[in-house]
């Protein structure tokens, strides 16, 4: 059995979202130079210092809480989600209705996801995470490509 935890039911890799792969790193940095420069002593003496220093240090753990299926990433109302469970399918993309309208609007947003999970169904989830690691290595974040769903909904 692959381990599906960084695998979102709609068909995304959680390790290619900025949230678990850029942003914490970039935060640990942050803060990292941030304590040479001894702001974790010093800042404290500042405006709202204190709620800054504790989000960049979530910020910079983040990654480890980064799981659609444990229900800490994405909004908790999510009816991809809901629906997958209800369905009792572990990615969307092994449904008989994929791509469904819930799919085909996130894509908007995504514009590989559909291909992607295609292609999810065709090699099975363990080449495909392989796949999707060989990504994040690169440093690929669908935030390099993906379409802001507000653009997307002025049209």
């Amino acid at each position: 059995m692959p381990d599906l935890r960084l695998v979102t039911y709609c068909g995304l890799y959680c390790g290619l979202c900025a949230q678990c792969s850029r942003i914490p790193a970039q935060a640990r940095t942050l803060a990292e130079t941030m304590r040479k420069e001894e702001w974790d002593q010093w800042g404290r003496e500042m405006p709202r210092f204190k709620e800054f220093w504790g989000f960049l240090n979530w910020l910079g753990e983040s990654e480890a809480d980064c799981s659609c299926r444990a229900g800490k990433c994405g909004p908790g109302f999510c009816a991809i989600r809901k629906c997958a469970r209800e369905k009792g399918v572990e990615v969307c993309p092994f449904c008989d209705d994929y791509p469904c309208d819930r799919i085909a609007g996130l894509a908007k947003g995504y514009v590989m996801m559909i291909e992607d999970g295609k292609r999810l169904k065709r090699i099975g989830l363990d080449s495909w995470i392989a796949e999707q690691e060989a990504r994040r290595g690169t440093g690929f974040s669908y935030a390099d490509i993906r379409c802001s769903p507000y653009a997307i909904a002025d049209k």
